[in-house]
């Protein structure tokens, strides 16, 4: 009996160990006892046309370092958003106006957390302020069904595009086919023409008009029997030809030339 009581005790310690355990390994994993939230805290506020699944006590983180916790997600019935509320740690009071606010996922099917990206105004959010600056929740669904969407706007392009090339090719191809077919029924058509014209009733006949008398043809040149003959060429009277007497040697002394001996 007394052992049996042992063994429950014992039981019962190694019991409520593990459950302090897991009570610190969820505060860890929440990051609850990272950041102790105290009165000197100050509230910022930021608007959101999606929140997704954020929830009260979701970190508030800036450039990887928590600043903050979600305190308040509401819905404002003039604007139709969602209101955010933030209460950030007093150590982080120089977050400059212009910063934006977005929700983010850790991981893929993380817990979602508000992520804040610091401007470059040289004021700083005080309490009450409102970030202007901010960017929805990606929801999963939304993501996907977009994806399908232009997927499927991209297949009916594609394939609107396929039918007009085909078109276009199966036109191309047509137009000879065509061509063929309308000479063939202008070849048919040419020998009905020649017989609707053949079968037409011939129209009053013109009578030749009478050819003019013939004129009497020229009298033929009398052809010439006598061949007339060139007169001919009387030759000159040939003149004689006179001979000079040779000199004699008695003339010769007579001029005084000397005589051979």
């Amino acid at each position: 009996m007394q052992q049996s009581k042992a063994i429950e005790l014992w039981v019962g310690l190694f019991v409520g160990l593990g459950l302090i355990a897991l009570f610190f390994l969820a505060m860890k994993v929440s990051n609850l006892a990272d950041l102790k939230i105290d009165d000197k805290s100050y509230v910022i506020k930021a608007r959101f046309e999606n929140v997704g699944s954020l929830k009260p006590k979701a970190l508030v983180s800036m450039a990887g370092v928590q600043v903050g916790r979600v305190s308040a997600v509401t819905f404002d019935k003039d604007s139709y958003e969602a209101v955010v509320e933030m209460r950030i740690d007093p150590r982080f009071d120089t977050i400059p106006e212009d910063s934006s606010a977005s929700i983010l996922t850790q991981g893929l099917l993380g817990e979602q957390y508000v992520g804040v990206s610091a401007g470059g105004a040289p004021d700083y959010l005080k309490d009450g302020d409102e970030i202007e600056l901010t960017q929805s929740a990606l929801v999963l669904e939304e993501v996907i069904s977009r994806f399908l969407f232009n997927k499927a706007e991209s297949g009916a392009e594609k394939k609107s595009s396929e039918n007009q090339e085909a078109g276009d090719k199966t036109d191309e191809d047509s137009q000879p086919a065509e061509e063929e077919a309308e000479g063939k029924a202008d070849a048919e058509k040419e020998p009905e023409d020649r017989r609707e014209a053949t079968s037409q009733p011939a129209g009053p006949t013109l009578e030749p008009a009478p050819a003019p008398p013939a004129s009497k043809p020229a009298p033929a040149a009398e052809p010439v029997s006598k061949a007339v003959h060139a007169p001919k060429a009387v030759a000159a009277p040939a003149k004689p030809v006179v001979k000079a007497p040779a000199k004699t040697p008695e003339k010769a002394h007579e001029r005084g030339t000397p005589q051979p001996k």
